[in-house]
């Protein structure tokens, strides 16, 4: 995929430049993210899909050896038990291809992001 030359218009866009089997994985991650955050708009930041909860909830996005994951690093702190088997740094996650998806631990990382950003649209109010 091209993406240094154009941005994908939408995430149906980004997730069809690759391989029919990454494919499958990122749209499994799209719908896990779907059923826990339905409010959440999708949209394309920073090249990547992304969902959007009044603010910024998640990122996702491909490489050449695993899916990038990208629940803030408040999203790492709170599960950092339940991520020691994945490589993580302060706001990513690393699913790498040779090993199933966590969809269980992906949605319930979202779903902990969609109350910190209700929380936090709550405390502005």
């Amino acid at each position: 995929m091209d993406r240094v030359n154009k941005p994908p218009a939408n995430i149906d866009a980004y997730i069809s430049a690759f391989p029919e089997e990454i494919q499958t994985l990122l749209e499994s991650v799209r719908q896990t993210i779907r059923k826990a955050a339905p409010e959440a708009e999708e949209t394309i930041s920073y090249q990547i899909p992304t969902f959007k909860l009044h603010g910024n909830l998640v990122h996702f996005a491909a490489f050449k050896k695993h899916i990038g994951f990208y629940p803030t690093s408040s999203g790492i702190r709170i599960f950092q038990d339940e991520l020691a088997d994945y490589e993580i740094s302060k706001g990513t996650i690393r699913f790498p291809f040779d090993k199933p998806l966590p969809l269980d631990l992906i949605d319930k990382i979202v779903r902990f992001r969609v109350k910190e950003n209700l929380e936090k649209k709550n405390k502005k109010k």
